[in-house]
């Protein structure tokens, strides 16, 4: 991994585990919208600095993607526990 790739990486590390940490006042889906944007950020930092290609489009991209995996995610358990009252 170049000198760059690290430096992006462990910036990115540190930049979700504080807002990851700032995640008490928020809804469910809000909560999964960002876990699953950090998690995608870094899967996508992470595969792209492996197979040698942009890092911080490979972060874009994942987190991008996460991002909106974990909306429809935290939207569809928020609508099972809605059918569940009824």
């Amino acid at each position: 991994m170049t000198r760059t790739a690290t430096r992006t990486l462990t910036a990115f590390v540190l930049m979700s585990a504080l807002a990851l940490g700032a995640c008490s006042g928020m809804s469910n889906t809000e909560q999964r919208t960002l876990s699953g944007g950090a998690i995608g950020a870094g899967v996508g930092a992470v595969g792209t600095a492996l197979t040698g290609g942009c890092v911080s489009c490979g972060a874009a991209l994942g987190g991008a993607v996460g991002a909106g995996a974990g909306y429809l995610f935290g939207k569809g358990e928020d609508s099972d526990k809605k059918d569940d009252k009824h």
